[in-house]
């Protein structure tokens, strides 16, 4: 199985101002761990109804086989050499990760069901582009400290 990691992601193609810098990233990253992006569209609606309506469009990209990780807040929170080594473990194993970066209401209860690991990147609420560009820089940091590379130093 190839490396690698899908992003599903609820809004439209990354803003310009977070686009190179997570094309910089993702270039590093090259087939080493490439980057797989599934954008979904917003839902029309609001509250509620919103979020069952991408909820049951993220649910219908994910196949059973996917091992998924939730973007949540309230999630599990892992140092980065935590993260990596979870990561790696998984990939090395052969699971296909996905990561979910749920819509402006979030994720309902089934999407939650469905995850094997929700996880936090912070307890802060970040706008949905930037936690694009936070998850690839954590994916870089990842495979960084994989390999023993000095991008992450202590």
């Amino acid at each position: 199985m190839a490396r690698g990691v899908t992003i599903i992601a609820i809004g439209d193609k990354h803003d310009s101002h977070v686009e190179q810098a997570i094309a910089m990233y993702e270039t590093r990253l090259g087939n080493i761990l490439p980057i797989h992006w599934r954008l979904l569209p917003y839902s029309k609606h609001q509250g509620d109804a919103s979020r069952r309506e991408e909820s049951a469009a993220i649910l219908r990209a994910i196949t059973s086989e996917q091992f998924v990780i939730l973007l949540d807040e309230r999630g599990v929170h892992f140092s980065s050499e935590d993260f990596s080594r979870h990561l790696m473990n998984k990939i090395d194993v052969g699971f296909s990760l996905v990561f979910v970066v749920g819509g402006a209401y979030g994720v309902d209860k089934t999407v939650h069901d469905r995850a094997n690991v929700t996880m936090a990147l912070s307890t802060l609420v970040f706008p949905h582009q930037l936690v694009r560009l936070i998850l690839v820089e954590q994916l870089y940091r990842a495979q960084m400290i994989h390999s023993n590379h000095p991008y992450h130093h202590k």
